[in-house]
């Protein structure tokens, strides 16, 4: 229940480059909302090696920033747009934008739990409903990909749940980004 109620409570989306900035929560909360435990870096984008598609929209990525990040976040600075764990989602059906891209929703979390072998994030999405992804992360397989500056393997797998649709088995590969 007290997920449902911060899932409630703290709506963020962002599409394109249009940002929406999460709403405080009161302090007591903040910390049992979003937790993480990271001795090491898990930063970088986590592209599902399959297509997950909700009707018009594809899993697009999971983000994950850097350690800093998940510490500022946690002690209230919230930019607008962005967060240290994110689930990007991007529109296959809808007419592309002026530079050639397709729109995109990006989702700030309700509440994360981050450690180094797991990846838990809620969300709330305006179009999509309640978001959260549920997943393992393999830091024998992400030390590789890191060496290799990108690899096909599988580096994080879990649950995507999104509105009343569960997909099971959501396999990631790990990129750095541009």
């Amino acid at each position: 229940m007290a997920a449902v109620a911060a899932l409630t409570g703290l709506l963020a989306l962002t599409a394109c480059d249009r940002a929406a900035q999460s709403p405080e929560a009161p302090a007591a909360s903040k910390s049992a909302a979003f937790k993480h435990d990271l001795p090491e870096d898990v930063s970088g984008y986590y592209l599902p090696t399959e297509e997950v598609r909700i009707d018009n929209w594809r899993l697009h990525h999971v983000f994950m920033g850097q350690v800093p990040d998940f510490i500022a976040w946690q002690g209230g600075e919230r930019p607008a747009g962005f967060a240290p764990v994110m689930i990007e989602f991007e529109d296959m059906v809808g007419p592309p934008l002026e530079s050639g891209n397709r729109r995109r929703l990006r989702l700030i979390p309700a509440t994360y739990d981050v450690t180094e072998s797991r990846v838990r994030v809620q969300a709330l999405s305006g179009g999509l409903g309640a978001v959260s992804f549920d997943g393992k992360l393999d830091q024998g397989a992400l030390a590789t990909a890191r060496r290799n500056l990108g690899d096909q393997g599988v580096v994080l797998k879990g649950t995507l749940k999104v509105g009343n649709r569960t997909f099971n088995n959501v396999s990631m590969r790990w990129w750095a980004g541009d």
